[in-house]
Protein backbone atom coordinates (compact mmCIF):
# COMPACT_ATOMS: atom_id res chain seq x y z
CA UNK A 1 0.00 0.00 0.00
CA UNK A 2 1.33 3.39 -0.95
CA UNK A 3 1.13 6.96 0.16
CA UNK A 4 0.45 9.79 -2.25
CA UNK A 5 3.81 11.44 -2.88
CA UNK A 6 4.33 15.16 -3.34
CA UNK A 7 6.02 15.63 -6.69
CA UNK A 8 7.98 18.81 -7.41
CA UNK A 9 10.30 20.07 -10.12
CA UNK A 10 13.18 18.84 -7.95
CA UNK A 11 12.07 15.20 -7.59
CA UNK A 12 10.08 14.77 -10.83
CA UNK A 13 12.85 13.08 -12.78
CA UNK A 14 13.76 10.61 -10.02
CA UNK A 15 10.22 9.79 -8.87
CA UNK A 16 8.37 9.86 -12.21
CA UNK A 17 10.64 9.66 -15.24
CA UNK A 18 13.01 7.08 -13.75
CA UNK A 19 10.36 5.07 -11.89
CA UNK A 20 10.30 1.34 -12.53
CA UNK A 21 6.54 1.32 -11.85
CA UNK A 22 3.92 3.31 -13.75
CA UNK A 23 3.21 6.63 -12.00
CA UNK A 24 -0.21 8.28 -11.69
CA UNK A 25 0.09 12.05 -11.23
CA UNK A 26 -2.72 14.33 -10.06
CA UNK A 27 -2.20 17.97 -11.12
CA UNK A 28 -4.16 20.10 -8.63
CA UNK A 29 -4.34 23.38 -6.69
CA UNK A 30 -5.45 24.39 -3.19
CA UNK A 31 -8.15 26.79 -4.46
CA UNK A 32 -9.71 24.29 -6.91
CA UNK A 33 -13.06 22.92 -5.66
CA UNK A 34 -13.10 19.82 -7.91
CA UNK A 35 -9.49 19.12 -6.84
CA UNK A 36 -10.61 19.09 -3.20
CA UNK A 37 -13.36 16.61 -4.12
CA UNK A 38 -10.75 14.40 -5.83
CA UNK A 39 -8.25 14.35 -2.92
CA UNK A 40 -9.92 11.57 -0.85
CA UNK A 41 -10.56 9.55 -4.02
CA UNK A 42 -6.93 9.59 -5.12
CA UNK A 43 -5.71 8.87 -1.58
CA UNK A 44 -8.08 5.91 -1.27
CA UNK A 45 -6.94 4.57 -4.64
CA UNK A 46 -3.27 4.93 -3.63
CA UNK A 47 -3.89 2.97 -0.42
CA UNK A 48 -5.41 0.08 -2.38
CA UNK A 49 -2.89 -0.35 -5.19
CA UNK A 50 0.66 -1.56 -5.49
CA UNK A 51 0.56 -1.56 -9.29
CA UNK A 52 1.33 2.16 -9.63
CA UNK A 53 2.99 4.94 -7.67
CA UNK A 54 0.66 7.87 -7.01
CA UNK A 55 1.78 11.46 -6.75
CA UNK A 56 0.37 15.00 -6.71
CA UNK A 57 1.75 18.11 -8.37
CA UNK A 58 0.53 21.47 -7.09
CA UNK A 59 0.29 23.57 -10.27
CA UNK A 60 0.72 26.86 -8.37
CA UNK A 61 3.99 25.70 -6.80
CA UNK A 62 5.25 23.86 -9.91
CA UNK A 63 4.29 26.13 -12.80
CA UNK A 64 7.06 24.81 -15.08
CA UNK A 65 5.77 21.22 -14.84
CA UNK A 66 2.18 22.39 -15.45
CA UNK A 67 3.38 24.33 -18.49
CA UNK A 68 5.56 21.47 -19.75
CA UNK A 69 2.60 19.07 -19.73
CA UNK A 70 0.09 21.67 -20.99
CA UNK A 71 -2.20 21.45 -17.98
CA UNK A 72 -5.09 23.71 -18.96
CA UNK A 73 -7.69 22.52 -16.45
CA UNK A 74 -7.48 20.84 -13.07
CA UNK A 75 -7.74 18.29 -11.72
CA UNK A 76 -5.90 16.49 -14.51
CA UNK A 77 -4.46 13.03 -13.98
CA UNK A 78 -1.66 11.69 -16.13
CA UNK A 79 -0.22 8.20 -16.27
CA UNK A 80 3.50 7.88 -16.91
CA UNK A 81 5.17 4.64 -17.94
CA UNK A 82 8.88 4.20 -18.69
CA UNK A 83 9.40 7.96 -18.45
CA UNK A 84 6.66 8.78 -20.97
CA UNK A 85 3.19 10.25 -20.53
CA UNK A 86 0.88 7.54 -21.88
CA UNK A 87 -2.56 8.97 -21.04
CA UNK A 88 -4.37 11.85 -19.38
CA UNK A 89 -7.83 12.75 -18.11
CA UNK A 90 -9.22 16.09 -16.97
CA UNK A 91 -11.93 16.27 -14.35
CA UNK A 92 -12.92 14.29 -11.28
CA UNK A 93 -13.18 10.51 -11.55
CA UNK A 94 -14.90 8.32 -8.97
CA UNK A 95 -12.57 5.69 -7.49
CA UNK A 96 -13.92 2.80 -9.61
CA UNK A 97 -13.62 4.98 -12.74
CA UNK A 98 -10.05 5.93 -11.80
CA UNK A 99 -9.11 2.29 -11.26
CA UNK A 100 -10.62 1.28 -14.62
CA UNK A 101 -8.93 4.23 -16.39
CA UNK A 102 -5.50 3.31 -14.99
CA UNK A 103 -5.88 -0.40 -15.77
CA UNK A 104 -7.36 -0.10 -19.29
Amino acid sequence: MAEVMTITQENFEAEVLKSEKPVLIDFWAEWCGPCQTFIPIIHSYAEKTDAVKVGKINVDENRELAKQFRILSIPTVMLFQNGESVKRHSGVLMEDELKAWVEE
